[in-house]
This record gives C-alpha cells, sequence and structure tokens, in this order.
C-alpha cells in the first residue's frame, strides 16, 4: 500500500506488521509502535505466552522500550499507534507514562478501556480511532476463528 511516509496509515501499517508476527508466534495478535519526532523509537507485539506473563501486552512492552530509548518515563510527545483499543491496564500505564497522543485501529468490544471510562487516559492524551479498522478487526476474528475450530 502506498501511504505518506509520516502519515497514521503509515504507522499504523508498521503496528499491523507486529501483529501479524504475534500471530505468527501464537500470540494474541496485536502490534503497537511508538513514534516521537516522526521516527519509530519501539515497536512490539503481545507476547504474553512466551514470556509467561500475563502483562506483557504489546502496549506494555512498547511503553518500557520508548521509555528506555528516550531515557525517562514520560512520552508526553510520543503517538502510540495499536491495532486494537488499548485495555484498562495498558490504558492506566499510558496515562502514568503522560503519552501524547494514542491512535488505535478498532475499538475492543469485551475489553477496551472504554467499556470502564476514558478517564482512565491522562486528560490531555488525544485519542484517535479507526486507523486501518477494517484490517485490525479482521486480523483479531480471523486468529479467533482458527482457534475455535
Amino acid at each position: 500500500m502506498d501511504f505518506y511516509i509520516f502519515s497514521d496509515e503509515y504507522f499504523m501499517e508498521e503496528a499491523i506488521k507486529e501483529a501479524k508476527a504475534a500471530e505468527e508466534e501464537g500470540e494474541v495478535p496485536i502490534g503497537a509502535v511508538v513514534v516521537w519526532k516522526k521516527k519509530i523509537i519501539a515497536r512490539s507485539h503481545n507476547m504474553t505466552e512466551r514470556l509467561n506473563d500475563v502483562t506483557a501486552h504489546a502496549e506494555m512492552l512498547a511503553i518500557t522500550a520508548a521509555t528506555n530509548y528516550i531515557g525517562g518515563k514520560y512520552l508526553k510527545g510520543c503517538t502510540l499507534y495499536v491495532t486494537i483499543e488499548p485495555c484498562p491496564m495498558c490504558a492506566s500505564a499510558l496515562a502514568w507514562a503522560q503519552l501524547g497522543k494514542i491512535v488505535f485501529g478498532a475499538h475492543d468490544p469485551k475489553h477496551g478501556y472504554s467499556l470502564i471510562s476514558s478517564s482512565l487516559l491522562h486528560p490531555q492524551t488525544v485519542i484517535t480511532s479507526g486507523i486501518r479498522e477494517k484490517e485490525c478487526a479482521s486480523i483479531m476474528s480471523e486468529f479467533f476463528k482458527k482457534r475455535r475450530i
């Protein structure tokens, strides 16, 4: 696909690549990248099975990698691109990291943070949703459809 180099679609494509890597490893296919100054500084995907750690969500791992890259615990000038709406745990961690912006592909009607409250996020965090929504949702639904067979 031909996306403008620093567009939401471009960076979501990178998150989708991470989601597909998770799927290949048998993980729930959620991918994330963190962008700072138009550069990807962190990328990750779910690794709960590999690490035997229920907190090893794509967002949590991306936060750690991004703060290590920046050398500080706050991500105020950063944008997280994630294929699926963050869960309440990840949303709370993103609030503590004071992330500047979150862009997610598809809503998670069963586990997304918005089921509880959008106030889980930092009040200054900008939210954009629906970027490559159908593709992000399809990756998840196909993954679970295969597991039920």
